[in-house]
């Protein structure tokens, strides 16, 4: 069964490698790849798709493309397809681990990657302009985008996406009659997943407790797993809103009941800010975090640290959106979530502009910020030049900087 699906598989590989920018630059490379040249989804269904997954707790990005493999391939390719996506960004992030902790990496040369966020903004905007075609087309769609981009960037909580979300439908509901044109088959309800997701959240934590309790050896490694699963399971809002839970959980918790904090809060945002120039999931700044946690049990406890951190957070997200997506798919055949979808996408479209002005406006103004931004953009929109040679461009470029 695989090996029709190669060619796709090798294409998750390329974008895992060179999918920079968070969850909305990851959007536009999507677009590109998986949408305009490969034709594996339509547009109108990565945007549908990605709607869907802001609504869950998890990472957008990666159950973006895990859809993509599933309506393609079915489960089994699902799950090698997120392993694609997920390992390379894990990798580098748990060798990261390492590097800080026996090395001194405030001496890394950060000029590979100077051009990397206004690259990032190039595809953001790319990818709004390719969604308002599909997206925003009559008063009511263009009200919801441009309110979702005016709230999103005054109120940068994780909260503030369901919610948009939600008021997106229902004015989507009022402004709209349409009715669903086609009566799809009921899809079946994978209710096993729900029953692991359920069985596996009571027993981490059972087991947590116990291992604390009565002081196991190397105990820390099933609280580990019990904090990155549960963190896996609530989390809304992207990689950003793991930072204050490990920030607490990590650094703060252990100092404030008297013991020795399992990594510095320097060490912590070493890491946050690493995994903005490292392609894939911001999520993967887990694998580092995993490792310095377990850093003083020695180099195969740091490693263990790294994968057990990586399955816990990506597995509850996996485990919902397995089970929740077809739950969805029979639900959108009812007149009211027919409608509200195109809320939904009219609202994704201004997150996505929202991302690409926060990020700007964290960059220094610069000129040279707004140049690349503009090539990125004009490159995509005008060009047929695949997204992994832009960003290999812009990297050569920084990297000539060092000489």
């Amino acid at each position: 069964m695989f090996l029709r699906h190669i060619p796709f598989l090798r294409a998750v590989l390329l974008y895992s490698l060179t999918a920079f920018g968070g969850p909305h630059g990851h959007i536009g490379m999507m677009m590109r790849t998986f949408a305009q040249k490969r034709k594996d989804v339509s547009e109108q269904e990565l945007l549908e798709y990605n709607a869907f997954c802001q609504m869950l707790p998890g990472p957008s990005s990666t159950q973006t493309v895990t859809l993509i493999a599933l309506k393609r391939g079915g489960v089994p390719l699902a799950i090698v397809t997120l392993l694609l996506w997920v390992m390379p960004a894990a990798i580098l992030m748990g060798a990261f681990s390492f590097l800080v902790y026996y090395i001194d990496a405030r001496d890394i040369n950060t000029n590979l990657f100077r051009y990397i966020l206004p690259m990032s903004v190039g595809f953001i905007c790319f990818a709004a302009v390719r969604m308002m075609r599909a997206s925003v087309r009559h008063v009511a769609t263009w009200a919801i985008m441009t309110g979702c981009i005016i709230v999103t960037i005054f109120l940068q909580f994780p909260w503030i996406f369901p919610v948009l979300l939600l008021l997106a439908g229902v004015i989507s509901n009022f402004s709209n009659k349409r009715i669903p044109d086609t009566k799809e088959k009921p899809k079946p309800i994978r209710w096993m997943n729900l029953w692991i997701f359920a069985a596996i959240f009571v027993a981490a934590g059972i087991l947590s407790e116990v291992a604390r309790l009565y002081d196991f050896q190397n105990a820390r490694i099933f609280n580990l797993f019990e904090n990155f699963y549960r963190f896996g399971a609530i989390v809304f809002g992207g990689g950003q809103a793991l930072l204050p839970m490990m920030l607490f959980q990590f650094v703060n918790r252990p100092a404030h009941i008297g013991m020795q904090p399992f990594m510095s809060g320097e060490q912590l945002l070493t890491g946050y800010g690493m995994v903005q120039a490292v392609p894939g999931p911001v999520f993967a700044i887990v694998s580092y975090v995993g490792g310095m946690v377990m850093s003083q049990y020695g180099p195969v406890w740091q490693a263990i640290g790294c994968l057990v951190a990586t399955f816990a957070v990506f597995l509850p997200s996996t485990l919902l959106l397995f089970f929740l997506f077809p739950v969805y798919q029979n639900l959108r055949q009812y007149v009211v979530i027919y409608r509200a979808l195109e809320g939904f996408n009219a609202a994704i479209v201004g997150f996505v502009w929202a991302s690409g002005i926060v990020l700007f406006q964290a960059m220094p103004f610069e000129w040279t910020n707004v140049v690349v931004a503009a090539i990125t953009f004009s490159i995509l929109f005008f060009t047929r030049i695949p997204a992994p040679l832009i960003v290999l461009g812009w990297l050569l470029l920084g990297w000539t900087m060092n000489i």
